[in-house]
C-alpha cells in the first residue's frame, strides 16, 4: 500500500462512498486511477465489500447498550462468545482482559428490548453478571476507524514508501 492508496482509503472514511467519481474529487486522482486502486485493493482483501451504510436510529435501533459480560465458562472463550453472539440485537463482542470477560455492544428499537437482552444474556450457561450501560448519546459511532486519523498520520503508519 502506498500514499495513494492511503489518500483513497482516507477518503472513503470521510466522505462515507466508495464511488470513484466522488474520491476522485476530493483526492485529485483521476477516476481510472480510482478504479485500478479499489480493485486492488479489494485483491489484497484490505477493501472487503461495497455495502451500503444503514442509519440505524433512523431504521428503528436507536438504543444502544454496552454490556460487561462476567462469566465462568469451560468451553473456549470463543465458544462462549458464539453464544453471546446468538442473542438478537448484539452488533459487536470483544474478549477482554481484567475483570470483565466480554464486552458486548447491542443496537435495539426500546427499553423492552433491553431488558429482553440482558434476560437473554443472564440465560446463557455461564453468565455469572452482567453490568449494562445504556448510551445516553453518541459521541461517534463508526465502522470506520480511519475516520478519527488525519491523513498525514495514516500515510506515515501505513504506506510503504
Amino acid at each position: 500500500m502506498d500514499e495513494r492508496d492511503v489518500t483513497i482509503l482516507k477518503a472513503i472514511a470521510d466522505l462515507g462512498t466508495g464511488s470513484p467519481e466522488k474520491l476522485s474529487e476530493e483526492t485529485d486522482i483521476p477516476v481510472s486511477t480510482i478504479h485500478y486502486r479499489l480493485n486492488n485493493l479489494r485483491e489484497e482483501g484490505i477493501i472487503e465489500n461495497d455495502l451500503y451504510d444503514i442509519n440505524l436510529e433512523e431504521a428503528g435501533l436507536g438504543v444502544t447498550v454496552v454490556v460487561e459480560v462476567l462469566a465462568d465458562y469451560t468451553d473456549s472463550y470463543e465458544e462462549f462468545g458464539e453464544k453471546l453472539l446468538e442473542v438478537e440485537g448484539v452488533t459487536q463482542a470483544y474478549f477482554a482482559m481484567g475483570e470483565t470477560d466480554f464486552i458486548v455492544v447491542a443496537r435495539l428499537p426500546d427499553s423492552d428490548a433491553v431488558e429482553r437482552l440482558i434476560s437473554d444474556f443472564e440465560a446463557v450457561e455461564g453468565v455469572e453478571r452482567t453490568n449494562s450501560t445504556f448510551v445516553i448519546s453518541s459521541l461517534r459511532d463508526t465502522d470506520n476507524p480511519l475516520e478519527s486519523y488525519s491523513l498525514e498520520t495514516l500515510v506515515e503508519q501505513l504506506a510503504d514508501e
